[in-house]
């Protein structure tokens, strides 16, 4: 198909005051999609901490805060824990037994190490291995700008059994996870600040880096500084919309119904995205009011709005994917052992007077009362994420139907590294049958999953780590 002056390339910009934003598919750039007709595989690894509730299935009072379904196969309910996930039962499916062989005797915080690696880290000597989420971005990464972001609530890399990064590199060593949303922001939706300026139109073509079909080894792109033209904008507290919102317009009136429409959703959602990071960052900086609190055990930050704090990373995981930015993610929701300040998340999402770690060591009179709707809580940020993974399409339809959402942690109860608490979300497009829940025994490793996973979005593998093969029934 030959382009015609109104076709648009699939990787445009929308340009103003030296930024640059990526835009999403839309109608205009069909005429390219021969070029590239295959839809995209994404793999996405969403952690959570200290492992979850699992009350004794025979506990009548507590056993609807148990983790794990009732039932097995495809006759499996949920209890109240993933309970907000049920109208996506047909869409996902669940594990039960599986773990790591070289994690089983270590204590669960240090196994967070290993979730995604089956590494060997029982000696003094720190000996992890790659994580499977960098080796699908090996092979992935030649589509996309960047091969992977690595993110977390607290960032960077932590040490040994504290780690803040679900990702290592090929020789091992953990990647630094990003968590400072502006900077993510800012950083990866416009990469080109400096360029920007002096490139002519939004329909041009990026020409740094290699192309679609290199096979040469894609780094992230350092962010440049902003342009003179650029602080001003951000000084007058202009957002990245306002500075393309000429260039939008000008692209608009060449676009039919369904491509404004599709324009103004995306504009929509930056700028949703943008406002939620600001009013984060505005209640960090505003005091609390004077008050009494000598007789409630209160966090000592209360400002931070957990959840308002993990949907607006999950709503810039799925522009990552929209925008074909990466095809490829890890996202830890919390540290190990009370580190970071995750751990305080249960005060302030749910008012409950212990912190994350404490809920899982303490059993008390509530502890599952405690521990089970926290668990929860951690679900109903992974089903928003679902959710919007679900109603944002691009030109193949909707991402969750070719990505592969893996749920969950490293150990079941918090220094028990068996029988870890997993999903795995999404995939229909590539062949994945969902809809139940199966239990293994101790002779399959968790690395079976991962050959499925890898497999699943096109990086041909027969082993990772301990594997003995790929997991049965994910894949048709």
């Amino acid at each position: 198909m030959s382009r015609k002056s109104w076709h648009l390339d699939r990787r445009s910009f929308l340009r103003g005051a030296g930024v640059a934003c990526s835009l999403p598919f839309l109608e205009s750039m069909a005429w390219a999609r021969t070029q590239d007709s295959a839809a995209p595989r994404r793999l996405c690894v969403v952690y959570f901490p200290n492992g979850c509730s699992l009350p004794d299935e025979g506990d009548s009072e507590n056993a609807q805060w148990r983790w794990f379904p009732s039932g097995a196969g495809r006759d499996f309910r949920f209890t109240k824990v993933l309970a907000s996930l049920e109208p996506y039962r047909d869409q996902l499916s669940v594990f039960g037994g599986l773990s790591h062989p070289k994690s089983r005797e270590l204590l669960g915080h240090l196994a967070g190490d290993t979730f995604l690696t089956a590494g060997d880290v029982r000696g003094d000597a720190y000996l992890n291995s790659v994580s499977v989420d960098q080796v699908a971005a090996r092979q992935l990464q030649r589509h996309t700008r960047y091969p992977s972001l690595v993110l977390s609530t607290d960032g960077g890399v932590g040490y040994k059994s504290r780690v803040s990064t679900l990702s290592f590199n090929h020789h091992g060593k953990p990647i630094p996870s990003e968590h400072r949303q502006r900077q993510i922001f800012e950083r990866y939706f416009a990469p080109h600040q400096a360029q920007a300026a002096s490139r002519s139109t939004s329909t041009s073509e990026p020409t740094s880096g290699p192309t679609s079909g290199s096979t040469s080894e894609r780094r992230p792109e350092p962010a440049p500084e902003p342009t003179a033209e650029r602080r001003r904008s951000l000084a007058q507290g202009k957002k990245i919309v306002d500075l393309v919102l000429e260039d939008s317009r000008r692209l608009r009136g060449k676009l039919g119904e369904l491509d404004r429409a599709k324009l103004d959703e995306y504009l929509e959602s930056l700028n949703s995205v943008e406002e939620q990071i600001r009013r984060n960052e505005a209640w960090l900086d505003i005091p609390m009011k004077p008050f009494d609190a000598a007789h409630i055990d209160l966090d000592p930050d209360p400002r931070v709005d957990p959840t308002a704090y993990l949907r607006a990373t999950f709503d810039l995981l799925v522009l990552a994917f929209q925008t074909d930015l990466t095809r490829v993610a890890t996202y830890m929701l919390g540290r190990e052992d009370g580190m970071g300040f995750g751990d305080n998340f249960p005060k302030l999402a749910l008012g409950i007077e212990r912190t994350h770690h404490t809920i899982s060591h303490d059993v008390h009179e509530g502890h599952w009362e405690q521990w089970g709707p926290f668990d929860a809580w951690y679900a109903q940020q992974f089903t928003y994420f679902v959710e919007r993974m679900s109603t944002t399409q691009d030109e193949h339809g909707p991402l969750l139907d070719s990505s592969l959402l893996l749920y969950g942690s490293s150990c079941s109860t918090t220094h028990n590294a068996r029988n870890c608490p997993l999903l795995v979300a999404g995939g229909r497009a590539m062949g994945a049958t969902h809809g139940q829940y199966s239990v293994h025994d101790a002779s399959v490793p968790l690395s079976n999953l991962y050959v499925s996973l890898l497999n699943g979005v096109g990086v041909e593998t027969e082993r990772f780590g301990d594997s003995t093969g790929a997991l049965p029934g994910l894949f048709a």
